[in-house]
């Protein structure tokens, strides 16, 4: 495809790489497909450059979770308030995004995967009541936009929040990736204001969906012959270790 002949064929195997291994975890976890994957792409164009390659695949990938889950109504009608408010300062995220370097962002994207694995690996058992902090949930989206908007992570504090309310892995997963979803459309339209958005881009992405569709297939499969915590520590690990890779290109030590 002439679209496609921006990029070099070093660059579209990294991005086809990049689209398979995250669609495994994904399809193994149901959910981590942009934490995986921007990571990688960042360290091979940039922050600014990778966040409009990640968002088609990752909606792909979330659609497949959410049809394959179930209870989408039930949970929309529940969190809609955390997951409206997530879509809605993600914008702000952007435009602190458009403010500062793309080195910069990115060492804010490794800070956030490195705080996130570190909370994923001590395997805090914390809970917390709904009735005492549903009140708080439009600030945690709010607080979850905005991190997405300006590095393109959707985990935090997202995630460590649904965990502590101990609901059933279906509603958590339909949540999470309602709110992923839902951020990403909004991203589409803040990076397409911004510019980010190109023809080349949009073109590269959307062929990488046969390739989500295929890791999340064979992720699923993964999942009922592996043990479920080892394969999530050797993801946390790789996800540390590219969060690291960014913070150390940030202050030139890479």
């Amino acid at each position: 495809m002439f679209l496609l002949d921006s990029f070099s064929s070093i660059q579209l195997t990294t991005i086809a790489s990049a689209y398979f291994i995250a669609a495994l975890v994904k399809g193994v976890t149901g959910l981590g497909f942009s934490s995986t994957c921007l990571p990688i792409l960042t360290l091979a164009f940039g922050l600014k450059e990778a966040l409009p390659m990640v968002l088609i695949p990752s909606v792909a990938s979330n659609l497949v979770v959410m049809v394959s889950t179930g209870g989408f109504l039930a949970s929309a009608q529940r969190f809609w308030p955390m997951v409206l408010s997530a879509c809605v300062s993600v914008f702000a995220g952007l435009w602190a995004l458009t403010r500062v370097g793309g080195i910069s962002a990115a060492a804010v994207l490794g800070l956030v995967l490195l705080i996130y694995v570190a909370f994923a690996l001590t395997n805090t058992r914390f809970r917390l009541t709904e009735a005492r902090t549903r009140k708080l949930e439009p600030a945690i989206g709010a607080a979850t936009g905005f991190i997405n908007g300006l590095t393109g992570s959707q985990v935090m504090p997202l995630i460590p929040y649904l965990l502590s309310l101990d609901m059933p892995r279906e509603r958590f997963l339909q949540v999470s990736n309602q709110s992923f979803t839902l951020s990403s459309a909004a991203m589409f339209v803040g990076l397409g204001v911004a510019g980010l958005m190109t023809v080349q881009v949009v073109a590269a992405s959307a062929c990488g969906i046969v390739l989500v569709a295929l890791g999340v297939r064979i992720g699923s499969r993964i999942s009922h012959h592996l043990a479920p915590q080892a394969f999530r520590t050797a993801v946390l690990i790789v996800l540390a270790a590219l969060g690291l890779g960014l913070i150390l290109r940030a202050v030139g030590w890479l």
